[in-house]
């Protein structure tokens, strides 16, 4: 038996990086994955990659986070599927690099639309489906910068310290609720993902990918199982007793 055997899962931003690394893993170890994401023929790619190597684990949809309906029509779209839901993943997400007199408005809406409001839209309407299904596991992506702040991440720092939050709320609120579902979060540092193409610029990824590793108490980034191991935890059984904390796959940094 695998660790997420007869589960349904539902992963945003799954067409690459750490979406993509996550939904793989669940399935490989029995879940079958709903892959969501705007990019709706990489989510197509990793979702045929997957059934190649386990078939029919697999299915992927357009999806824009942002979107409220569009969130109760993928949900019923892979309940109606897979027969329910047991473990919804808030992964999606994007990156910005400005101080707080650099930002603009326009952009600090964007960055908190998808990385906060989507994960509130997501809780919101899954947990009805899991409770439905018997219970799970919610799993929402935040990272280390929702803990350790930067002078040039304002609307990032803002948007991932509330998503950890939130996820606190939606803990207590379920276990109140006593409908079975658990929540927590998980913080990244520099994982070797596409989000960091921003960071790398013209530069030697190479060299760049060293120079953030030096800042890491273990002297390098992160790959994006190490990220997914952190979510298989918690979406499994054998986190049945863990609610309303995070998980910091940091290297350690945040221990400094």
């Amino acid at each position: 038996m695998g660790r997420a055997e007869n589960k349904i899962a539902f992963v945003t931003g799954a067409a690459q990086g750490l979406g993509a690394a996550i939904a793989s893993m669940l399935a490989s170890e029995g879940a079958r994955v709903m892959l969501t994401d705007i990019n709706a023929d990489g989510a197509a790619a990793t979702a045929a990659e997957i059934n190649r190597l386990r078939p029919e684990s697999a299915a992927s949809v357009h999806h824009d986070v942002t979107d409220e309906d569009r969130w109760r029509e993928v949900l019923d779209i892979t309940v109606k599927k897979f027969g329910g839901l047991n473990i919804l993943v808030n992964n999606a997400g994007i990156g910005s690099v400005g101080s707080i007199e650099d930002e603009s408005l326009e952009n600090w809406h964007r960055v908190h639309s998808v990385d906060l409001d989507s994960v509130f839209l997501g809780c919101k309407h899954s947990i009805p489906y899991i409770a439905s299904s018997g219970g799970g596991s919610i799993v929402n992506i935040s990272s280390i910068s929702g803990i350790i702040a930067a002078h040039n991440l304002a609307a990032y720092n803002s948007a991932k310290a509330a998503v950890r939050h939130l996820s606190k709320s939606v803990a207590l609120h379920c276990a109140k609720s006593r409908n079975n579902i658990r929540c927590n979060s998980v913080h990244p540092v520099f994982i070797d993902t596409p989000i960091l193409d921003g960071m790398v610029g013209d530069a030697d990824r190479h060299s760049v990918l060293q120079k953030l590793g030096r800042q890491i108490p273990l002297g390098r980034v992160g790959q994006p199982d190490d990220v997914a191991y952190a979510v298989l935890y918690l979406a499994s059984d054998e986190s049945r007793f863990v609610t309303g904390t995070e998980i910091r796959v940091d290297g350690g940094i945040s221990a400094m």
